[in-house]
């Protein structure tokens, strides 16, 4: 990729583009607009029962065969020859997506059924579908009182019940999501047998986990040590223990329970809405799709899209659309959070002003990292005060918030580890880590770990948000060097931040921009710096937590 720092130009990467070439990346552009229609019409099939663009879903299918075709045919047949490097970058690049769609556009409308996760002989990516299926299944009807609620409203519900009697209660209510997963968790349960399959593939080519480590710039190895101690420096800072997994959420949720009633569901968009307008994206203006209400078959898990990627068309820049679906049944930090996560997606997505080949996100803890930079000043005071009228103290809402990221980094560990050792209990790998650093009673007859649907649907991903917090706030630091602070909104922010880091898209490797973005390597200070202010009462608590974090984890 060209960074739009050295002043890359649509224009220019047009003309350089040899004539073998051009067809192809109109073809690759049809190839993904046809693949995200089909997601769409998938993603509701009630409410695009007529198709969507005035195409059918047979018809968008149609047209992805047949471009995907084509470009397995023509791509590999260009001479290598005389191509640029922007060129031979793009012909890599289109490859590579090609080579890992299927012969049919996939959505993540849930495919498989739960039931038959039991099935013996059947291929990884059948026995994910099934467990993928049992989070919509079980996960979006838990059983709780007198009603059903979604796996989302109960893991909101666990920060504000004041009862500790229901909120066990509650958080027994996922163990027929757990026991459909893990079974009764001897060796033979649905997961342990869909983990060692994923780790023998992981051992083949790759796995998430390398994956993310080299777009940071470090080996494999070093990514478990960096997890350790960003999890020994949360410990040393909060000093919890005897927390019982039920109480974990309600005991660091204190500012979410103070200002529940500044967020009610109603107003989680209206919110959002104002927030990016501020940072200086109007998002209704350009079209954003919204599916936030829950319902009965919908995706287990929020998501970001593409419904149409953004093109020159006859000279004109064709805009992007793109498409935001999750499941909120109410109101909260923790919804609001994970929206405005999810349309910083929607800003990266939006900011893309690049040839087709090149018009994606990059890396996948990049781009997860990217959408937290905008969500964490959901609990900075300054954010607070100026969307809800009110804030709680920094203390606690950086508590509030960093609980979740370490849940984050503490799932990324336990993948990292059941992908090395896929022959381990799942339960006391789960328990070993967080009773270590999270404070969290041991209780290992329950897979209270399968509370994320990345678990089971693509092993090693929860390294993007565990790994990725040290991304973020190292962006945080970055554009606020840049542009000034932006918590409480920053009209500059999109502009600025489109510019120096996210409109190039893929035009080069991830690792590359971040560390050109930067100016140097990716560095843990920034999040060492951020835990720190957990604990401002502590007397040199971020020096020590500085030094914790070099030393090697015991």
């Amino acid at each position: 990729m060209v960074a739009l720092l050295g002043g890359s130009s649509l224009a220019g990467v047009a003309r350089a583009a040899p004539a073998e070439l051009a067809p192809l990346e109109i073809a690759y552009a049809d190839f993904n607009d046809a693949q995200s229609a089909v997601a769409l019409i998938d993603s509701d099939p009630a409410r695009y029962a007529d198709g969507y663009g005035g195409s059918s879903r047979d018809q968008w299918q149609a047209i992805y065969s047949t471009r995907r075709a084509q470009l397995l045919t023509g791509l590999p047949a260009i001479p290598a020859a005389g191509l640029s490097g922007a060129d031979s970058r793009a012909i890599t690049v289109m490859q590579s997506a090609v080579a890992e769609s299927g012969d049919t556009p996939e959505s993540l409308a849930p495919a498989g059924r739960c039931d038959e996760a039991g099935r013996h002989e059947v291929p990884l990516v059948t026995l994910q579908q099934s467990l993928y299926a049992c989070f919509a299944e079980l996960g979006n009807s838990l059983h709780f009182e007198d009603g059903r609620v979604t796996r989302v409203a109960a893991l909101e519900m666990l920060t504000y019940l004041p009862e500790a009697a229901r909120r066990k209660a509650l958080f027994l209510s996922f163990v027929p999501l757990w026991q459909a997963l893990n079974g009764d968790g001897g060796s033979d349960s649905p997961y342990r047998r869909m983990i060692r399959m994923a780790a023998a593939q992981a051992r083949r080519s790759s796995s998430p986990i390398d994956d993310a480590a080299n777009t940071v710039g470090i080996p494999t190895a070093e990514a478990e040590h960096w997890l350790e101690r960003a999890l020994a420096a949360w410990h040393r800072a909060t000093r919890d223990s005897d927390i019982e997994p039920w109480d974990y959420r309600f005991r660091a949720g204190a500012a979410d329970r103070l200002l529940a009633h500044t967020a009610p569901r109603g107003e989680l968009q209206p919110l959002n809405q104002r927030y990016y307008q501020d940072l200086g994206l109007d998002l209704a203006a350009n079209g954003v799709i919204y599916d936030l209400d829950p319902r009965p078959g919908k995706a287990p898990l929020a998501y970001t899209d593409y419904v149409r990627r953004g093109r020159i068309v006859a000279g004109r820049w064709v805009p992007t659309i793109v498409r935001v679906s999750a499941s909120y049944g109410q109101g909260g930090l923790g919804p609001l959070n994970e929206l405005v996560h999810e349309n910083g997606h929607v800003v990266h997505m939006l900011a893309l002003r690049t040839r087709p080949a090149f018009m994606d996100l990059g890396d996948a803890i990049f781009y997860e990292a990217f959408a937290d930079v905008p969500a964490w000043n959901v609990y900075e005071p300054a954010w607070q005060r100026r969307y809800l009228g009110q804030a709680a103290g920094e203390a606690e809402s950086l508590k509030a918030l960093f609980s979740g990221v370490m849940l984050d980094v503490a799932w990324a560990l336990f993948d990292l580890r059941m992908l090395r050792d896929p022959d381990a209990d799942p339960n006391r790998v789960w328990t070993d880590i967080t009773h270590r650093y999270l404070g969290v009673k041991s209780h290992p007859e329950l897979a209270w770990w399968a509370q994320r649907v990345q678990l089971v649907h693509k092993p090693g991903y929860m390294v993007n948000y565990g790994l990725g917090a040290v991304i973020t706030a190292d962006i945080r630091q970055r554009i606020s060097a840049g542009v000034g602070p932006f918590e409480a909104g920053n009209a500059r922010w999109y502009e600025w931040t489109a510019q120096h880091l996210l409109s190039s898209g893929e035009e080069q490797p991830t690792a590359q921009l971040l560390r050109q973005f930067l100016g140097r390597p990716v560095s843990p200070d920034a999040l060492l710096r951020a835990i720190g202010r957990v604990a401002p009462a502590q007397p040199h608590a971020h020096a020590r937590l500085r030094r914790e974090l070099a030393a090697p984890a015991g």
